[in-house]
């Protein structure tokens, strides 16, 4: 069960819990896949709540399955939790859990305050009144007076830039325009604790980066908030620890960047052959060969130890050996780097040719190693096609996919590439 308590009460308990806002205690919800066995489902629990005799069950009936299962968390005033997990892992149910809006099978949630949950773009919204008289009901709902919504209205709308709408109906309105005012409303309650769920996926980069900033400012006035995304960079630049839900289990808590790492892993790894140490390509015959034939790829350190994944800002080799059946001049090696999480868009591109690194070789076996000072990419799951060339045009060989993983830590939080760099203090400057 969800309970909100009286002032009083919290606040002794703020002073010895160490600010805790909320804690949710082995939460476990359940649903039926099956309509017919949910609506009987449904009665018979009414019912037992009418008379009194529901009780927690921790048994599941035919055709049901754990949502979430025994979850466990606290959240501290001014934190900042990110909430990871694949669809179906459990978290917009447990934001509904806590929320108030479906109640848990199993455990309690207990809240220290007042909540603004951001769970849908149209939370709250009727979608035949317009946007002013839905900001009232919805700002009702959280729990202002009418005074206080008149207060706080004209910073409702100027933050929702919404402008002559805002007296449409919101069914009138577009998703971002939706959200915008969504959140506009829910940051204007001042909050205890806000829950967002994917709603700041919508909208453009502007409006974004404002809702950004404005969540700091609420951080630094102690609101804290737990903030649902599939977008790992906004986890990390929002969020100062988060959780990893899967399956309807919490399996790991702690700080954003290892969640993260831990989540991409498990994520695209599973779907992935990656390689770990060196791709072997099998010899082809005399008569499928175009005279070089690409027989092994793989990293190594400045030691030559052959590295099974890369770390982003530390150095590596990318090893391409090949076989050539007879002497060729102007041999070049062309790479091209994917992220495997993004949208399929070039994150790398490295031609010999371009960089004017040609190479006569003669019959044998040969490797063309591509120093690499600092390893650029963020953490992640990575895919290169490799080929060789004799100038621009002639491909000798290729690999359409070598699958590695890069690693990280605190040097490369919030960032899409590692920047090398170097720090100095200058003292007693002259004017420029």
């Amino acid at each position: 069960m969800v309970k909100t308590l009286n002032q009083n009460d919290q606040e002794q308990i703020l002073t010895a819990a160490d600010d805790i806002v909320l804690s949710v205690n082995g939460v476990s919800k359940k649903f039926c896949r099956d309509l017919k066995r949910s609506l009987l489902y449904g009665v018979q629990d009414i019912t037992a709540d009418l008379v009194g005799l529901r009780k927690e069950s921790d048994r599941l009936r035919p055709k049901e399955f754990w949502a979430l299962q025994n979850v466990s968390f606290q959240l501290r005033r001014g934190e900042a939790l990110g909430l990871v997990g694949k669809n179906g892992s459990g978290k917009s149910t447990l934001l509904r859990v806590i929320a108030g809006l479906i109640k848990p099978d199993t455990g309690s949630v207990d809240v220290y305050g007042r909540i603004a949950p951001l769970i849908a773009l149209s939370a709250g919204f009727n979608p035949i009144l317009t946007g002013r008289e839905n900001i009232y009901a919805n700002m009702s709902i959280l729990g202002l007076s009418q005074q206080e919504i008149d207060e706080r209205f004209d910073q409702v709308v100027e933050f929702a830039e919404i402008g002559d709408a805002i007296d449409a109906p919101v069914q009138t309105y577009s998703s971002g325009m939706t959200a915008r005012l969504g959140f506009a409303c829910a940051i204007h309650t001042e909050p205890d604790i806000l829950l967002i769920d994917e709603v700041l996926a919508v909208g453009d980069a502007k409006f974004r980066s404002k809702c950004t900033r404005k969540l700091a400012e609420l951080r630094a006035k102690g609101t804290s908030f737990i903030f649902v995304s599939h977008n790992s960079m906004a986890i990390m630049a929002v969020s100062n620890s988060a959780i990893y839900l899967q399956k309807g289990a919490l399996i790991a808590s702690g700080s954003p960047e290892k969640i993260i790492e831990m989540y991409e892993e498990d994520l695209f790894l599973n779907s992935v052959k990656v390689i770990q140490g060196v791709m072997h390509i099998p010899e082809k015959s005399s008569t499928k060969s175009s005279g070089i034939d690409i027989t092994s790829v793989y990293f190594r350190d400045q030691k030559g130890n052959i590295l099974n994944s890369l770390r982003s800002g530390e150095s590596a080799i990318f090893c391409t050996r090949f076989k050539a059946h007879q002497g060729f001049k102007n041999v070049s090696l062309r790479v091209e780097v994917h992220e495997v999480s993004g949208e399929n868009e070039t994150v790398l591109f490295l031609s010999g040719w371009l960089d004017q690194q040609l190479f006569d070789v003669v019959q044998g076996t040969h490797e063309i190693q591509m120093q690499m000072p600092y390893i650029g990419f963020k953490p992640g799951v990575y895919t290169a096609s490799i080929n060789l060339r004799k100038d621009s045009n002639y491909i000798f060989d290729t690999i359409e996919s070598f699958n590695f993983v890069v690693k990280g830590d605190s040097s490369m939080s919030k960032c899409k590439f590692y920047q090398p760099r170097s720090w100095d203090l200058v003292s007693n400057l002259e004017e420029v």
